[in-house]
């Protein structure tokens, strides 16, 4: 009996290897390990908010196969960088998928890098999680989005501005990268503050490219638009290292949170470090998790990615180790999927997906996370929080409890009669 195994290895191994030259994709089950993709940025203008993610794959794949892997067989990360390039996205997926097998994808932060990936995922029925709030406006069968839609960020976010407790703001500055994800959401921004009787006079829209570096104009431009009598904040959807210059620029003019406060979507724990933050303090950010956030949850994952990084070596982190919202939405991802997989009994798509739905799993936010079970999106929670002088963010507001997404916004005309789930997966 013993003597035949090998015979057997070496009979499944070749019919494998026929099937693949014939053109037929093998399950991930064939194999003595199940592949999973990771898909981020890892260099150029998106690496400073990425990196991390990936690490937080890493991270979270060998806590589960510590726990034995899933379905009895090891979990075999496979990592490419797309380098900030957004058809490169699309190519490296093609290639996780078609190439190396994965089982699933973790990646994207951009809503650019996740549009150019879109079609591979849904071509070759595959399934990304992606953890990184967006602007909605899209509910594919292929992604699992663990981030935030914008009625969990963005509009409890300007409501909150709009409030006594959060100043008052009548006059507000829609400030971001030029792409996707901050020209879509300000559009719904812009219609939510028509519903509330903010005229167009009272509302300044901004864009730079990615990589922008000088922000004195703009900086300039806010200051003169808040001195015209009305309280005015800051809505701040920039990405990746242009918010480095950004708060360095507010801070080398003065701009002070009691004068204009700044609400950031994009900007976390990760993005300030570095950042002289003192003259920050008071500025804001709206997520569904940050490290200070206190309970014994957060206590244990911030342990553990403190060990991790310190283990192995993550530059940064093994001196000051840090966690941030996306973190967590991807750590969410893979326990999430580890479970719907263990449930499907497969790696299959289809069974993965149903599997998927109504996963819980207790997050370092504190609450117990749930996937919806129709629409793709994440329960979640809403905090708002203030910069601390550390570059840690003190929470000043929070919802009663978990938020059900909308990925189509009701403040967009078009979206009307439109069904909150997957067109493939009713």
């Amino acid at each position: 009996m013993t003597s035949a195994n090998p015979l057997r290895r070496a009979g499944l191994k070749a019919l494998a290897s026929a099937l693949v030259a014939a053109g037929f994709a093998v399950p991930a089950l064939a194999q003595n390990t199940i592949k999973v993709g990771v898909l981020h940025s890892l260099s150029g203008t998106m690496a400073i908010s990425e990196t991390v993610l990936k690490d937080t794959v890493l991270m979270a794949i060998d806590e589960i196969n510590a726990k034995g892997g899933v379905l009895g067989k090891k979990l075999e990360p496979v990592v490419v960088d797309p380098a900030s390039n957004w058809p490169l996205f699309a190519e490296k997926a093609k290639q996780l998928i078609s190439q190396d097998k994965v089982a699933a994808v973790f990646g994207c932060w951009t809503s650019v890098s996740r549009k150019s990936v879109l079609p591979v995922f849904e071509q070759s029925n595959a399934l990304l999680f992606y953890p990184v709030q967006y602007e909605g406006e899209e509910l594919s069968p292929n992604v699992f989005y663990t981030g935030a839609a914008p009625n969990q960020q963005a509009i409890p976010a300007v409501e909150y501005l709009m409030s006594k407790d959060g100043g008052g703001a009548k006059r507000f500055v829609l400030l971001g990268t030029d792409y996707v994800y901050p020209r879509t959401t300000n559009k719904i921004l812009r219609a939510f503050l028509k519903a509330k009787g903010i005229a167009d006079a009272d509302i300044l829209e901004e864009y730079t490219p990615f990589g922008h570096s000088d922000y004195q104009s703009i900086i300039a431009k806010i200051k003169k638009f808040s001195s015209e009598g009305k309280k005015t904040a800051v809505v701040s959807t920039i990405n990746g290292d242009s918010n480095v210059p950004f708060y360095k620029e507010l801070g080398n003019q003065g701009l002070k949170a009691k004068d204009v406060p700044v609400v950031a979507f994009s900007v976390g724990e990760e993005e300030l470090r570095g950042v002289d933050t003192k003259p920050l303090v008071g500025h804001l950010a709206a997520w569904n998790y940050f490290q200070s956030i206190k309970n014994p949850t957060n206590d244990e994952f911030i342990k553990k990615w403190s060990a991790y990084a310190k283990a192995k070596n993550i530059a940064g982190h093994k001196d000051k180790p840090l966690t941030n919202d996306p973190m967590e939405a991807t750590y969410l991802g893979v326990y999430m999927w580890a479970q719907a997989v263990t449930k499907a009994k497969s790696t299959d798509v289809d069974k993965v997906r149903a599997a998927m739905y109504g996963q819980t799993f207790k997050a370092p936010s504190g609450i117990t996370s749930k996937m919806d079970d129709k629409n793709h999106h994440l329960h979640k929670s809403v905090f708002i929080g203030e910069v601390q002088a550390d570059g840690q963010f003190k929470v000043v507001w929070k919802t009663p409890g978990p938020v059900v997404a909308d990925p189509w916004s009701d403040f967009i005309a078009e979206n009307k009669g439109k069904a909150n789930v997957p067109a493939k997966s009713k």
